[in-house]
C-alpha cells in the first residue's frame, strides 16, 4: 500500500482504534464537584472529522464530559456526520439544537468543537445567532491555503473517496447512526475553498492573517479558539504516528495559523490534534497541560461572560 494510503487509512480509523483499544469501562478524570463549569446555556461538544459522540462506551471526548458535568456544566454531546462538509454537518446540528430546544426549554447553546466541529459549529452560529451563544473552537481547520501543495489526506480525499464512505459509514454506524450520510466530494469541495464558507460566516474571524478576531463579533456571539502546536508528543501514543510534521507550526494536522478564530486563547499549547480531546487516553506530553482542565476552564470563563 502506497504511503499516503496507508496514513490515511490510519488516520481514518483513527477512532475505532480509540474504541477498540480502550479497556471497557474506562473511569473518567476524578474531578472535584463544584459550580466552577455552571454556565447559563447548556454546552455542546461538536466532533471533527472521522468523529463519534460514543463508540463501545468510549467517548471521543475521553473524560472531558464527565468533568465538565462534575464542575457543574450541563454537557450535550453532538452526533454528525463523520465525512461530509460543512453545510450538511451544520444542519445536523441545528436540528439536535432545535430537539433540545423543544424538550427541555433551553435559550441557548455553547458550542464547543474540535477539528471540522468548529467550522461546523461556526455553520450553525451563522444560520441561526439566536440559537448560539458562543463558539469554541480547537484545532479548528479555519484556513486551508490551497496555494501549497496538498497533503496526503487532500490528495486521497480526491483519488480515494470510496475509503472515506466507508470509514466513515463504519464509524456512524458503530456509535449509532448508521442513517447519517457520508460525503467525501462535498468535504473536498469545502476544503478546497475555505475561503467562500469563511465569506458566508465571517462572525469572529481573524482582522489580519494569523491574528485574532473579536471576542464578541456583530452577531451576538463569543467566539474563541485554541490549539496545539506539537505533532509527536509521546512515544507510547501509537496514534502519534498519523500525526506529520510541518514546515510552520501545526498540530500534526492543523497549522497553528488556521486554527485562529476570534479571541485566541492560547496557541502554543504543547498537545497535537488527538492530545486536543484527551486521546488516546490521556497520553499526553510530559509535563504538558491536562486538556481535561482546560475546558472546564472555558467553560469557567463562559460562565464568567454570563453564557
Amino acid at each position: 500500500m502506497p504511503q499516503r494510503l496507508q496514513r490515511l487509512a490510519a488516520l481514518s480509523l483513527a477512532a475505532l482504534a480509540i474504541a477498540f483499544a480502550a479497556p471497557m469501562g474506562a473511569q473518567a478524570a476524578t474531578t472535584v464537584a463544584s459550580k466552577e463549569a455552571q454556565t447559563r446555556y447548556p454546552i455542546v461538544l461538536v466532533h471533527g472529522l472521522m468523529g463519534f459522540d460514543s463508540i463501545l462506551g468510549v467517548d471521543y471526548w475521553y473524560q472531558i464530559t464527565d468533568a465538565l458535568r462534575k464542575s457543574g456544566a450541563t454537557v450535550l454531546v453532538a452526533k454528525v456526520s463523520a465525512v461530509n462538509d460543512n453545510d450538511v454537518r451544520g444542519e445536523q446540528l441545528l436540528q439536535q439544537l432545535k430537539s433540545w430546544q423543544a424538550a427541555k426549554g433551553y435559550g441557548k447553546f455553547n458550542l464547543i468543537g474540535h477539528s471540522q466541529g468548529g467550522p461546523t459549529a461556526r455553520y450553525a452560529a451563522g444560520v441561526a445567532p439566536g440559537l448560539v451563544a458562543s463558539v469554541t473552537a480547537v484545532g479548528g481547520p479555519h484556513v486551508i491555503d490551497t496555494s501549497l501543495p496538498p497533503d496526503g489526506i487532500m490528495q486521497l480525499l480526491s483519488t480515494q473517496p470510496g475509503l472515506f464512505t466507508s470509514a466513515g459509514a463504519l464509524i456512524d454506524w458503530l456509535s449509532g447512526s448508521s442513517k447519517l450520510p457520508q460525503d467525501p466530494a462535498a468535504l473536498a469541495a469545502w476544503a478546497s475553498d475555505t475561503a467562500a464558507f469563511n465569506a458566508r460566516f465571517q462572525a469572529g474571524a481573524p482582522t489580519q492573517p494569523c491574528g485574532q478576531g473579536p471576542e464578541l463579533a456583530s452577531n451576538g456571539i463569543y467566539y474563541y479558539s485554541a490549539t496545539g502546536n506539537q505533532a509527536k508528543t509521546n512515544a507510547w501514543d501509537l496514534l502519534d504516528g498519523i500525526l506529520k510534521e510541518a514546515t510552520v507550526p501545526s498540530d500534526g494536522l492543523v497549522t497553528v495559523c488556521a486554527a485562529h478564530w476570534g479571541k485566541v486563547l492560547r496557541d502554543d499549547y504543547p498537545w497535537n490534534h488527538l492530545d486536543e480531546v484527551n486521546q488516546t487516553f490521556g497520553l499526553i506530553g510530559k509535563g504538558a497541560p491536562d486538556p481535561v482542565a482546560f475546558y472546564v476552564q472555558q467553560a469557567g470563563r463562559l460562565k464568567s461572560k454570563g453564557l
